[in-house]
């Protein structure tokens, strides 16, 4: 028997593996068709460096449709705006301070497949998230990072 997971995965978060599943379903796979198709008129195979790309490329594709597939099923949609809790949890919005910069820094707690640091949103998975859970405002976070440790103070807790 399998184990089943269960991923959390925000609102917005599901949306957005869903919109990219329908583009790889919709666009990628069939491109990736074609191109193997085109491919194959040029001959033989073993050599074939254009062929050996399309193929990839279509793994690749196949892959990330089936994660998706595997996410989106075994997903716990969680909308972080029906929450309200005065401690930090999965959805949240933190707004930290920085103890050794004294700069303010603010994270979303999000899944794996929707973090991405450049949008300031982090994967629960993150050291970083796994040290805010159940955290306070006021609360001193100390994070192990690979340059050695980082402490941060919890200023606000929001569920945006």
């Amino acid at each position: 028997m399998q184990d089943s997971k269960i991923f959390p995965v925000t609102l917005e978060g599901k949306r957005m593996l869903e919109e990219e599943l329908k583009r790889l379903l919709s666009v990628e796979r069939p491109s990736v068709i074609t191109a193997i198709e085109v491919a194959r008129a040029h001959g033989d195979l073993k050599e074939n460096a254009e062929y050996a790309a399309a193929k990839e490329r279509q793994s690749f594709v196949e892959g990330r449709i089936q994660h998706i597939n595997a996410v989106v099923s075994g997903a716990q949609v969680i909308d972080p705006t029906t929450l309200n809790y005065p401690h930090i949890v999965f959805g949240a919005t933190v707004q930290l301070e920085d103890m050794n910069s004294g700069q303010p820094v603010t994270y979303k707690i999000v899944g794996i497949d929707e973090a991405d640091i450049s949008k300031n949103k982090i994967s629960i998975a993150s050291p970083l998230a796994r040290a805010l859970i159940g955290k306070k405002p006021g609360d001193e976070v100390l994070v192990p990072t690979p340059r050695g440790s980082s402490t941060y103070e919890v200023r606000e807790v929001a569920y945006v």
